[in-house]
């Protein structure tokens, strides 16, 4: 664990504490909400976890708080950050959510394209270099570290069949700054749950802006 996943770790443990059990509840229900039951033993349970507590973390505000809990954790005084843990917070902050493209590994460093800011970018040594394809389109956040990144956890990888239709909601909200990047990638990761709970349906049926079973 690197000592940016220790911090995340240290703030999310005070906001999904028994104090926060209505919160936590709330926040579930609007994450898996119309993408399928959780179940704990099936395949793709520890992935879709790592994506919600990013996203609790990183992106939805605390009902209480109307922050997230990385900007509410300072309000916090049991929680106490070392000046040190501070300027890591204030990094974690400067974080990069987006959908990205898989160019190439070389030497340990993953090359991919942020498709919502149309730049390449290097994750410099990343310790996660298996599962990429260029085929398929992924949603994560990157923390900035020096002139590098490091990714969280939360991979979300959607399949090669849905690249045509992200591609277009990617120009959609390039071209509309007053939509929600975030909101959009919500609702495809909510697709993603769907799309493994329907198998036999084609991926078009659910990755689309039409049809019963889209989002």
């Amino acid at each position: 664990m690197n000592e940016y996943e220790k911090i995340i770790e240290k703030i999310l443990n005070h906001f999904v504490s028994d104090a926060f059990k209505d919160e936590l509840a709330l926040a579930k229900k609007e994450f898996f909400e119309n993408a399928g039951t959780l179940d704990e033993n099936a395949q793709h349970y520890e992935s879709r976890m790592a994506q919600f507590y990013d996203w609790y973390f990183f992106t939805r505000e605390l009902v209480g708080y109307k922050q997230t809990p990385l900007e509410a954790c300072h309000l916090v005084r049991e929680l106490r950050f070392t000046p040190e843990e501070m300027d890591i917070i204030e990094i974690l902050k400067q974080h990069r959510h987006s959908l990205f493209e898989f160019i190439k590994i070389k030497n340990g460093d993953v090359y991919i394209k942020d498709l919502l800011a149309n730049k390449k970018l290097i994750v410099k040594q990343s310790p996660y270099v298996f599962g990429f394809d260029p085929d398929e389109i992924f949603e994560v956040r990157l923390i900035p570290v020096g002139d590098s990144f490091i990714f969280t956890r939360g991979f979300c990888f959607h399949p090669e069949s849905a690249k045509k239709f992200i591609l277009s909601e990617v120009k959609r909200h390039r071209k509309d700054p007053d939509l929600d990047p975030d909101v959009m990638m919500l609702r495809l990761i909510k697709m993603r749950y769907k799309f493994e709970q329907y198998k036999h349906v084609r991926p078009e049926m659910i990755y689309s802006n039409e049809g019963k079973l889209g989002i």
